[in-house]
């Protein structure tokens, strides 16, 4: 960033929550298989998340803008896992609960060892750093508040019970129309 601010453009940042597109597969933190939410510390932290279509449009709007600041701050959804299970269970038809995995510290130790038996030199997001994104999330330190979600009222935002229900306009991470998790 300290680059960025001495350039000679104008920069702005665009800060987004979780991408939506992560709760298919990709972001251990839905488990289909055993119908659990999985949570550190505190299942009632509020997450962000936000469609990538969504972080796309928000974006191309902030670049046609002549008066951006330096940060934007999006999310198309913020719920804690409570209820994102909740949102689960409505959309497929299955009870979803919260699975309390351990605590902050205990996931920080995860972290460390997997930082070194696995660090990804060659990896653009090594394992260990999506664990790190998880725990930032659920300790509350990557909250995006206030959101700028208004700056652009054109725009509309997808909720995560619009994207798991599979609503128009939803497609999975291989840009293919939405089912069901």
């Amino acid at each position: 960033m300290g680059r960025a601010d001495r350039a000679s453009i104008e920069v702005t940042s665009v800060l987004n929550g979780a991408f939506m597109e992560l709760l298919d597969g990709d972001m251990p933190l839905t488990q289909s298989r055993i119908r659990r939410v999985l949570f550190w510390h505190d299942a009632d932290q509020r997450l962000d998340f936000t469609t990538k279509d969504d972080v796309a449009a928000y974006t191309a709007a902030a670049a046609l803008d002549p008066t951006t600041p330096r940060i934007l701050r999006i999310a198309g959804d913020s719920l804690g896992v409570r209820d994102l299970a909740g949102v689960l269970s409505e959309t497929t038809g299955s009870t979803y609960r919260p699975l309390r995995t351990g605590g902050l510290t205990s996931m920080s130790a995860m972290i460390g060892i997997a930082r070194r038996l696995a660090p990804g030199d060659d990896a653009v997001f090594p394992v260990w750093q999506g664990m790190q994104y998880s725990r930032d999330m659920f300790d509350g330190r990557i909250r995006l508040d206030p959101l700028d979600n208004d700056r652009y009222p054109e725009l509309s935002w997808t909720s995560v019970r619009d994207r798991l229900a599979g609503h128009p306009g939803s497609t999975d991470r291989q840009g293919q129309p939405n089912t069901v998790v």
